[in-house]
């Protein structure tokens, strides 16, 4: 199997998300070719949603233990791919379709050494939703581990930030805009909400650093002549921790105005995770999310992938041919460590974990159907307001938060 044109074909095959169906095509017969030979099998999983034969894919070999996973939808918009000496190019090229690849050369070396008990499972729906991650959830297969690939930088992850995203909505009442008094504005309503928002103290992990908040859709009115009636905007926290002092926190900054007017429309969340590390394997901390949160009946999990969070969906994403040829590798011994039960040979043991990432893309985040949500405890919790000036967790300059 060849890692580059695998990962090429891969880019340039649109998947976002919602509209799998022909990058699943082609990832099925290639784990079905893969598989046919070995003893293997490949099986599709129906997710709901999105375009018809929409699913999920789960290969193994005997009864697996382990199982390699990520995701193939990626965010628009659709970028082909191209290649030069040092890297290739496209969309999804790190977020996740280089994983891919990765995993499938992997997979390929595993078996030339006459090895089975291990799976692949690539899902629908990550970058917005997380479907493919909750209906595969529901029909485990009976793993102990989980090895999940993200842009880790081929480092694993001893934590990711989790993400809280809610939807306010404010309602007024409209005017001509000359009699400004003869209305009520839910923009100046959702505006003072917004503010309320921001001073609320959030909290600091002495694992994942400071939780931050960022306002990142506002929308309203009718016209510029008109005092609006409605208004709407989403907010996006990272969070560090347990979130439900948190959520009991925003929703009184919400309802802070004595007149009412705007309301919580919806939550999401995935929760923040402190993740385990083998020896012999380089660490970092990361600020995004994955589906590792809507997986935890497929094992315990780890996180590692190819590739810079910093390049995922952004018009330069790409990953390096070196990046892509160490993640075959990596991943394979992750395989050989977890099923041997002890240390690669000749490994050190890993270090101390390194700095917290700089901010990525949009995470995964999936609807609450009512209540708090689980979420992990991590240690080291206190709390700041967020319009203070803290030092940056991955450097000596000062930031503000959520810049």
């Amino acid at each position: 199997m060849d890692l580059f044109e695998l990962t090429r074909a891969l880019i340039d095959v649109e998947s976002v998300t919602g509209r799998e169906r022909a990058v699943g095509e082609l990832l099925a017969a290639r784990l079905g070719a893969l598989a046919g030979p070995t003893g293997g099998g490949v099986e599709r999983m129906p997710v709901a949603g999105g375009e018809e034969g929409r699913c999920n894919l789960f290969a193994s070999w005997g009864r697996p233990e382990i199982v390699l996973s990520t995701h193939m939808d990626t965010v628009p918009p659709f970028l082909p791919s191209r290649e030069d000496a040092e890297a290739i190019h496209g969309r999804g090229a790190c977020d996740a379709k280089g994983a891919i690849a990765a995993m499938l050369c992997a997979a390929g070396e595993l078996l030339a050494e006459g090895r089975r008990g291990f799976g692949v499972l690539l899902v629908v729906g990550e970058e917005t939703d997380s479907a493919g991650a909750i209906a595969a959830n529901r029909e485990p297969r009976g793993a102990r581990w989980l090895i999940d690939g993200e842009p880790t930088g081929n480092r694993l992850a001893a934590g990711s930030k989790g993400a809280l995203y809610l939807a306010l909505e404010a309602s007024g009442r409209m005017a001509h805009s000359a009699y400004p008094e003869l209305g009520d504005s839910a923009i100046d309503r959702l505006l003072a909400a917004l503010a309320r928002l921001r001073e609320v103290p959030l909290p600091v992990s002495d694992l994942l650093g400071e939780a931050t908040l960022n306002v990142g859709t506002l929308s309203g009115g009718r016209a510029p002549n008109v005092v609006a009636d409605e208004a709407r905007a989403e907010v996006m926290i990272r969070t560090v921790g347990d979130t439900a002092e948190l959520r009991r926190a925003l929703e009184a900054a919400v309802r802070g105005d004595p007149a009412g007017g705007v309301r919580v429309a919806a939550w999401r969340e995935s929760r923040a995770m402190r993740l385990r590390t083998l020896p012999g394997f380089a660490t970092t901390v990361v600020r995004f999310t994955s589906d590792v949160p809507r997986l935890p009946a497929w094992g315990e999990p780890f996180l590692l992938g190819p590739g810079s969070i910093h390049l995922a969906h952004t018009p330069e994403e790409r990953v390096g041919k070196d990046e892509l040829r160490e993640a075959v590798r990596l991943y394979a011994r992750l395989v050989r460590q977890l099923q041997d039960g002890e240390p690669a040979a000749g490994e050190e043991p890993g270090g101390e974990p390194a700095a917290v990432e700089q901010p990525g893309g949009e995470p995964a985040t999936v609807e609450q159907p009512g209540g708090e949500p689980a979420t992990a405890e991590l240690p080291g919790d206190r709390r700041r307001s967020h319009g203070t000036l803290d030092r940056n967790p991955d450097g000596d300059q000062p930031t503000r938060p959520g810049e």
